[in-house]
């Protein structure tokens, strides 16, 4: 289950055959368009008919958080990272600086525990998840390592037709055979036993059945084969010595994929992406497919034939969920990559050198993770200065965002007004096409850009520069008005931190007394989903980003640092429970002392176990 939430990608399935079947498959391609290309209409599109969000319904429920009260839906957002690595000849010390922040819920308590494990064969430093095995991000006395999710397609949704005349058997290559079949019983303090009768075909768990159509619908995913417990590999990366070892340790990691940056103290970079990619043979998995058997899994790709680079010319490695197909690359890993826009702010400020002499210094990728600015919305209000049409009222409130520098500062005004802004802008520039329940699956920031960038008669009409420019200014007067309503009168006051809080919630504070017990306060956020410091939704609350941080310095591990939101401890009253939390709002961090010597002078306290 740990790797479980970040697998894909079932869910763009049901979109893609939602969306193609009530829309038409040209506009699907438009609105969700794959990287390499690959046009549904050339996909097999047999038994669509029916397939809406019910289909995914139990696995939403088996990775959503677990709530003991109501709480209101919302689009999920998409797990992320980042991370890069600069050799020797980019660092001010002359050896490899490594980062990384991946990016999830931001939960209280954490997400992640921070270990140093030492013990005969070990001794690794960094952080994983409670009860999971080993340190998944971190380093040992030689390497070091961090990871993204790597994007790679390990599900596919099966639709398999169910006999007439006995729902428990399927059709397989010409012939009924049945369902396998497990009955459960479910306690329920202060309440009956509940029975439950779970089934499986030999694509996977049913997840859901159409009696009426003879169907029933089976998610097959990577986690269901030998060896892919979520990040069990790093038992073996934990004790990789050099780039041979590391990348031999990482032939078992399954589940989930990943970017996997590396470095080591004799001065090499490296990437490495690792996961199970199923091989598909005369199909994509980009919509669900019959079970009948003609599109079944061919195995799996090889490790060696995954992508990877070791010290590079241009001496810095970056990933950030964006499209990591090395040019020419041949193997088909998926279709639904991230954002690029946090990669390219990354090697745009990697390629331009660090602050001393051209060369990077910890604090320097300090700056990096907490950088808060966002190149779309340099496009964006470039756009808006060039538009025609703007009334004598609505030009200050242009010329104030022509003069902002796109920095998504916490106490800056113009960013408040600009988040305001595209959140209307951007449903607005797909609406002529796009149907107003679709706007919040299918609406996307980056493909708006492109849109208004480059408009076209098809989505702004027959003068689709004057249809764009009209987009962009009645977006803003909306936004003008909710602003003043939002912020207060005086734009002198308005602060997009005002707006975009971090409050960490925990599922036991369900009253004011508990919530007294268990709770943190709220922190004032900048930056949004377009930053190198990812801080996002629900709406305009920041729920997801870095809930932990390392920079880490190969020439002197003392000298790393690392942050963990909220705090190293889950019980409410530990001096730990959210003693990070006020470095981590401000962007700073704490030393990851790694020698002994330091480790022991540094220690507050000491637990020693005996039996």
């Amino acid at each position: 289950m740990a790797g479980f939430g970040m697998t894909g990608n079932a869910s763009m399935e049901v979109l893609r055959a939602k969306l193609g079947a009530a829309l038409g498959w040209q506009l699907a391609d438009e609105v969700i368009p794959t990287a390499p290309p690959r046009p549904l209409e050339s996909q097999p599109r047999i038994g669509l008919e029916g397939i809406d969000d019910k289909l995914l319904a139990l696995p939403n429920a088996a990775f959503a958080p677990l709530l003991f009260k109501p709480q209101d839906g919302g689009k999920r957002p998409q797990d992320g990272s980042n991370n890069w690595v600069v050799d020797g000849s980019l660092s001010a010390t002359g050896k490899p600086l490594l980062a990384n922040d991946p990016h999830r819920a931001l939960t209280l308590p954490s997400l992640r525990s921070m270990v140093h494990l030492v013990a005969p064969g070990w001794n690794v430093i960094g952080a994983g998840e409670p009860a999971l095995p080993g340190v998944s991000v971190g380093h040992n006395d030689r390497v070091a390592f961090g990871f993204t999710i790597a994007m790679m397609d390990q599900q596919d949704l099966y639709i398999e037709e169910t006999n007439p005349a006995n729902p428990h058997e399927v059709r397989f290559q010409g012939s009924w055979e049945p369902m396998r079949i497990e009955r459960e019983t479910i306690r329920v303090k202060g309440g009956e036993p509940v029975a439950a009768e779970l089934k499986f075909t030999r694509h996977g768990p049913v997840i859901h059945e159409d009696r009426e159509r003879h169907r029933a619908y089976v998610l097959r995913w990577v986690g269901s084969e030998p060896g892919t417990a979520g990040y069990l590999a790093s038992l073996s990366l934990d004790r990789a010595r050099d780039w041979p070892g590391f990348r031999k340790a990482l032939e078992r990691w399954k589940v989930p994929s990943e970017n996997l940056v590396y470095a080591d103290v004799d001065g090499n970079i490296g990437w490495q992406v690792a996961g199970l990619a199923p091989v598909r043979k005369g199909w994509s998995g980009l919509l669900p497919v019959p079970g009948a058997g003609e599109y079944e899994w061919q195995g799996f790709l090889p490790f060696a034939e995954l992508p990877a680079a070791f010290n590079p010319p241009r001496h810095f490695l970056a990933t950030a969920n964006h499209n990591i197909l090395p040019p020419g690359y041949a193997r088909e890993l998926g279709y639904d990559w991230g954002d690029p826009t946090r990669f390219l702010r990354i090697s745009e400020i990697l390629g331009a050198g660090g602050s001393q002499r051209g060369k990077f210094s910890v604090a320097d990728f300090q700056r990096l993770q907490n950088d808060e600015v966002s190149p779309p919305a340099r496009t964006l209000v470039s756009l808006l200065g060039e538009a025609k049409g703007a009334g004598p009222d609505l030009r200050p409130w242009i010329e104030k965002l022509v003069r902002w520098d796109g920095t998504l500062a916490r106490d800056s005004a113009a960013a408040a007004l600009y988040e305001i802004w595209t959140a209307k802008l951007v449903p607005a520039a797909f609406k002529s096409r796009l149907p107003k329940e679709w706007l919040p699956a299918v609406a996307d920031q980056i493909l708006a850009i492109d849109l208004l960038r480059d408009p076209k008669p098809a989505w702004f009409g027959s003068d689709p520069k004057a249809g764009r420019d009209a987009v962009l200014l009645s977006s803003l007067e909306a936004a003008v008005a909710e602003a003043k309503v939002k912020l207060g009168p005086d734009p002198k006051t308005w602060r997009w931190g005002g707006l975009h809080k971090t409050a960490l919630q925990h599922v036991l504070a369900t009253d004011p007394e508990r919530k007294a017990l268990f709770g943190l306060p709220p922190v004032e956020r900048g930056g949004d989903g377009t930053t190198v410091d990812v801080a996002v939704g629900p709406g305009f609350d920041a729920l997801h980003g870095a809930s932990f941080r390392e920079i880490l310095d190969l020439a002197d591990w003392d000298r790393s640092v690392a942050v963990n939101l909220p705090g190293q401890s889950g019980q409410p009253g530990s001096p730990h429970y959210g003693d990070l939390l006020p470095l981590w709002a401000e962007g700073k961090y704490f030393p990851l002392l790694y020698s002994r010597g330091k480790v022991e002078a540094e220690s507050p306290e000491r637990l020693v176990l005996t039996p």
